[in-house]
């Protein structure tokens, strides 16, 4: 798939802008806060409904107005060989944000009413600075990783992992509503336990298993991969870590079932979650770990071997995503060559070939650039986006 048109108004500091994209690898460059960002997070939304950078909705609406419209236009299928043969069968996708009502989201002119219906629909992979960090940083950004990752992909995981969490908000205000009640009334809220506990066991058990399916399938891309970025000198291995359903669990355990053994613990730390007003185990907990030889990248790796480890994990996941819905999405770099050495630089460029790219940056050494070839190239400068195509050579 790819984006013709993206449309903008009353977006941070764009009051009204068109942008007409390449099917292929496109630049947007211009100083740091110009607004290159903002343009990639207006597609990011068109994709998965909310910011990368977990900003409030209020936010992303122009200062001094009370409502942001998003319009991008796209095609399904792969890149056209020119441009006579670029499909005339859009899909348009529009979001309208507003200070006083809620988003209002459509894809086709039909308003949508869940987010499973809207996932997958528009498919991006974002890559951005704080995303090198995905490795180096604390286990949240690898769950939101994976979460983002199945939600395009698997509209079950959508609702397995909004009950999820709803039941575990549910438990948590119940814990800390333990915590401050006495006497009889204590027990009556702690006998209460056990219905979110069963509840949050069964969607926490799916949510397991599919995200260790998802990890398998990442883990045996993923090491091919990085074997050649690595020049065949690290084998590298993934494996998702939970501490419920682990093959050393069952085997230690007398209980016939993972389920069994999910609400043994959550009985066992009950008095640690009330203590603590959260629950401690569960897949909200859960890992990804990444070692080469036993050394665990996430501890002991070079800040190299971070770097390419966290290249390896997005190009497995952009190989994982083109399986899964048959096309090829959308591929967004946030001014990541800058974050990058020469070499990784030219590996990330050699995987770009048949993916629509749109690449922010404030600038792009002369041999990247040509190996890069851009078909179109864009500057942002004073609110405004100019497509300086004609002028890149």
């Amino acid at each position: 798939m790819y984006i013709k048109t993206l449309k903008l108004k009353n977006y941070r500091n764009y009051e009204e802008i068109e942008v007409n994209f390449d099917p292929k690898i496109n630049i947007i460059y211009g100083n740091n806060a110009a607004g290159k960002t903002n343009l990639l997070e207006s597609i990011y939304i068109c994709s998965t409904s909310k910011s990368h950078k977990n900003t409030k909705e209020n936010d992303i609406i122009n200062f001094n107005k009370n409502e942001s419209h998003i319009k991008l236009i796209f095609n399904r299928g792969e890149q056209p060989l020119d441009k006579s043969s670029i499909s005339s069968k859009n899909e348009i996708i529009d979001i309208q944000l507003n200070k006083d009502s809620k988003k209002g989201v459509a894809k086709n002119g039909i308003k949508v009413e869940k987010l499973s219906e809207f996932l997958g629909f528009f498919n991006v992979i974002m890559f951005a600075p704080e995303d090198l960090n995905i490795i180096k940083d604390g286990p949240v950004i690898r769950r939101k990783f994976l979460d983002i990752q199945l939600s395009q992909i698997d509209k079950i995981y959508v609702n397995l992992i909004q009950n999820y969490n709803k039941t575990l908000n549910q438990r948590n205000a119940l814990l800390k509503d333990i915590y401050k009640t006495t006497g009889k009334n204590r027990q009556d809220l702690i006998s209460i336990l056990d219905t979110y506990d069963e509840q949050m066991v069964d969607y926490g058990l799916e949510v397991i298993k599919k995200r260790s399916e998802n990890i398998k399938e990442i883990a045996k891309k993923i090491y091919n991969i990085h074997l050649l970025i690595s020049d065949n000198k690290e084998k590298l291995i993934v494996d998702y870590e939970n501490d419920i359903t682990g093959p050393s669990e069952l085997k230690r355990e007398s209980f016939n079932s993972p389920k069994e053994i999910y609400l043994k613990k959550l009985k066992e730390t009950r008095d640690i979650d009330i203590k603590n007003q959260y629950t401690m185990i569960g897949p909200h907990r859960d890992d990804i770990s990444f070692k080469v030889e036993d050394k665990d990248i996430r501890k002991f790796g070079s800040q190299g071997q971070k770097k390419t480890t966290a290249i390896s994990l997005k190009l497995s996941e952009l190989e994982m995503l083109k399986e899964k819905i048959n096309d090829t999405p959308v591929l967004l770099l946030d001014d990541v060559f800058s974050e990058l050495d020469e070499n990784r630089q030219k590996l990330l460029v050699t995987n770009l070939k048949g993916i629509q790219t749109i690449i922010t940056c404030t600038g792009i050494k002369k041999n990247i650039f040509d190996l890069l070839k851009p078909e179109k190239v864009f500057s942002v400068a004073d609110n405004k986006v100019i497509d300086k195509t004609n002028l890149k050579n």
